[in-house]
């Protein structure tokens, strides 16, 4: 199936507009306190004030859900640390039908999911409902298995260390797709280096 990118994307609000659409006082209480205790590590901030490539990060939320309420927040902290970062947000209950089909996760409409466009609003990937971090943290609570976390960071501000690890996870995605844009031919020889 083909979408119209430019035109789901300029459907898309911004992480402020989008609490102040959908979500109601309770709701935002909770965004505005898991935002406050988001803090990046130098390292992260380097890595993303350093991206040349234009991004447009699609996420499909729920101003309801407790993942997004986890997860969006670090959204908006990925944007404010590049100046080639724009996330816009679309509600998953109010989304084009097309983006809504496109989207699913294991057969259902689950939130948050993030798509990554190009400068030219191709997709580059897809990642969410969770992250890594937070599906182990689940199934480790189901069944008493022990997953290793991989390498760790000292904790930064108020973050648990879950919360830390699904930072993590996100600035790698982040990362990820920057650098399939980045070291695609076609861009290259589109938009420059």
């Amino acid at each position: 199936m083909t979408l119209a990118w430019p035109e789901i994307y300029s459907t898309g609000v911004s992480y402020d507009d989008f609490l102040a659409k959908y979500a109601n006082d309770n709701q935002r209480q909770r965004w505005a306190q898991k935002r406050q205790t988001v803090v990046l590590h130098e390292a992260h901030q380097q890595l993303l004030a350093e991206f040349k490539r234009k991004m447009h990060v699609l996420c499909m939320a729920g101003a309801w859900c407790g993942d997004c309420v986890d997860q969006c927040p670090m959204f908006a902290v990925l944007e404010e640390a590049s100046p080639n970062i724009e996330v816009r947000f679309v509600d998953r209950d109010d989304c084009d039908a097309g983006l809504k089909e496109w989207i699913k996760v294991c057969g259902g409409n689950r939130v948050p999911v993030v798509v990554f466009l190009n400068e030219d609003f191709q997709p580059t990937g897809m990642y969410g409902d969770r992250t890594l971090a937070k599906y182990r943290h689940m199934v480790e609570n189901l069944t008493g298995a022990a997953c290793s976390t991989g390498i760790s960071f000292a904790p930064q501000g108020g973050m648990d260390p879950l919360t830390e690890s699904v930072l993590r996870e996100w600035v790698g995605q982040f990362e990820r797709n920057q650098w399939i844009m980045r070291t695609s031919t076609r861009l290259r020889e589109k938009h420059g280096d």
